[in-house]
């Protein structure tokens, strides 16, 4: 193997060569923006939607957890049809005693949404207000009753709340078995990786965090930048991870170790259900930073073989957000992650499948192409977190957000981090690449925040998708994509009765206008975060969907033709 850049290409390995779908030559991040960009902005709403919240209350005390969250989570959690919202908050310092930590205003927050775009927060009703150092959260229908549970992480426990489908939660972790488990647990991802019709949960674990007094102004490096020790994950022994499989009666059984998925030497921060290999079962990405990104290939037996190294994504880069999607239509999904600040950020390009071509053309196997699509060099100043693949413009293509903010503390104010701009990337087309817009996509664009999760939903159901940020130690901003529906659209929800109620790992895939597209509900978790349960696909100018394939993870097909456009269809399993 040689680098060209950050581009990996196969010499003489029988592997496919990343060449074949784009230039070697990198491109120049600072390009003019082409004549034909989208006139489409992003409006901030949080004040006017009624999302009144503030994340983290207190002031820092310089340690690790409080600064690598949170997240926030879409569902629709009282089946109306919208998508609701959980936000997810670091209620108080590590250094809050007990009291102080109950008497903070801050805590986990749920905001039901009315339907006209604004919300109300209904928290205390429901029961979810969780007070901690919390992480991210991740919508789910564990016991297959028709309405969606819900789990959290924090720095200390995962909560699970069962809904009751009259408004309300109650707190089950227990009774679930999930009490006993202890630690820094960041990333939730739901998949039902033996496709026994009931979701199962891999919980990310970071670092076995403790403060020691001698630790506190003791400086050290991370990578080759200075740090306080205490901010520092390579500080700290890793933490393990968690496969939690659904016995089906409402309790769930740890089986990581035995399931090949353990990863002891993993600092882990986000992780992705998905079908990389095309062969109907979910395949597991998980991001790590420091110490190398795992993935899972799943064996069909409960079982799982660690294919990294052979499958090209050894990456030895700070990970942290995951966003899965076929952005050059070739008929794979791909791999985006976010990663620390001079890395860059890596597009790993699934090249299993080669254009032009209808068949699968080799073992599965992927080539770092950001430095050649516009996504590399514009990265290097940033430390990236929450990100998603999404057509916000409805052209047909895939589009890019980044959500970045630092973790190095203000020289003028080490209360505060410093913080950074976010990245919009629009994909002028798979020859051209995408084109970093944000001066030209609204205000928000203009701010600096410490960002970190990102979650993405249609929240109005206007035909375009909108994005909620978690901001550190800041308000969140709730954007509104306004334009985007300017351009045909359509919608997939899926309704099963055989599979995982929620419909993960259902592969959707439409024709139009001659070009074959796909996704898979509940592929994108982002960082801390999680999309809403639907697929979501521009048209451009095309008035209907030719042909729509829905495969559920039961193996049932169903099959729809002439669908009129900008509609929302909800197909039966």
């Amino acid at each position: 193997m040689l680098f060209v850049g950050t581009l990996l290409v196969a010499q003489d390995s029988g592997l496919p060569n990343p060449a074949r779908h784009v230039a070697k030559t990198p491109v120049n991040h600072l390009r003019d923006l082409p004549a034909d960009y989208p006139p489409v902005t992003f409006t901030d709403v949080t004040e006017q939607a009624g999302i009144h919240f503030q994340h983290f209350h207190g002031v820092r005390s310089t340690q690790l957890p409080e600064d690598m969250g949170s997240g926030a989570a879409w569902g629709d959690y009282d089946n109306d049809g919208y998508p609701d919202l959980y936000v997810v908050d670091v209620a108080a310092p590590l250094t809050a005693t007990a009291e102080e930590l109950a008497h903070s205003p801050g805590g986990n927050r749920l905001y039901h949404n009315n339907r006209n775009g604004t919300f109300t927060d209904v928290t205390e009703k429901a029961g979810v207000g969780f007070k901690g150092i919390g992480m991210s959260a991740a919508w789910a229908d564990y016991d297959n009753d028709g309405y969606l549970d819900l789990v959290v992480t924090s720095f200390d426990r995962i909560v699970l709340y069962h809904n009751n489908g009259d408004g309300t939660f109650t707190d089950v972790t227990k009774k679930a078995g999930l009490d006993k488990y202890r630690g820094f647990w960041t990333g939730a991802a739901w998949g039902d990786y033996d496709r026994d019709g009931n979701v199962d949960l891999f919980i990310c674990g970071y670092v076995k965090y403790q403060l020691h007094p001698e630790d506190v102004n003791r400086p050290s490096m991370q990578y080759s930048t200075l740090v306080p020790f205490t901010l520092n994950p390579s500080a700290y022994p890793p933490e393990r991870k968690l496969l939690f499989h659904n016995k089906g009666d409402g309790t769930f059984e740890e089986v990581a170790k035995q399931a090949g998925v353990d990863d002891p030497t993993g600092r882990s921060l986000s992780a992705a259900w998905y079908d990389f290999d095309g062969d109907g079962w979910p395949d597991l990405y998980v991001a790590n930073d420091l110490w190398g990104s795992k993935l899972y290939l799943n064996l069909h037996n409960g079982k799982f073989k660690d294919i990294t190294r052979e499958a090209g994504v050894s990456d030895f880069r700070g990970e942290m957000g995951i966003a899965i999607g076929d952005w050059d239509n070739d008929g794979d999904p791909d791999i985006f992650v976010t990663h620390w600040i001079y890395q860059q950020n890596a597009l790993f390009d699934n090249l299993q499948s080669i254009p032009g071509e209808t068949h699968k053309t080799g073992p599965l196997f992927f080539g770092d192409i950001a430095e050649t699509v516009g996504l590399g060099p514009i990265s290097r100043n940033f430390i990236g977190w929450g990100t998603s693949f999404f057509d916000y413009d409805n052209d047909g293509k895939l589009d890019l957000f980044v959500v970045n903010g630092s973790t190095f503390q203000d020289d003028k104010d080490p209360r505060h981090l410093v913080p950074m701009k976010n990245h919009l990337f629009w994909q002028k087309s798979p020859q051209d690449g995408f084109f970093e817009v944000g001066a030209v996509s609204g205000a928000p664009f203009q701010e600096a925040h410490v960002g970190r999760g990102a979650a993405f939903a249609d929240y109005d159901n206007d035909g375009d998708v909108d994005v909620f940020i978690v901001n550190q130690e800041g308000r969140p901003q709730l954007l509104r994509n306004d334009g985007g529906n300017k351009k045909n659209w359509i919608k997939v929800r899926v309704k099963c009765t055989k599979s995982n109620r929620t419909g993960f790992g259902t592969k959707v895939e439409i024709q139009a206008g001659g070009v074959t597209r796909s996704q898979e509900i509940g592929g994108q978790t982002s960082y801390m975060s999680q999309n809403f349960q639907e697929a979501h696909f521009g048209l451009n100018t095309e008035k209907e969907v030719n042909r729509l394939t829905v495969t559920f993870p039961s193996g049932v097909v169903r099959t729809l033709e002439h669908i009129t456009a900008n509609q929302i269809v909800t197909v039966t399993e």
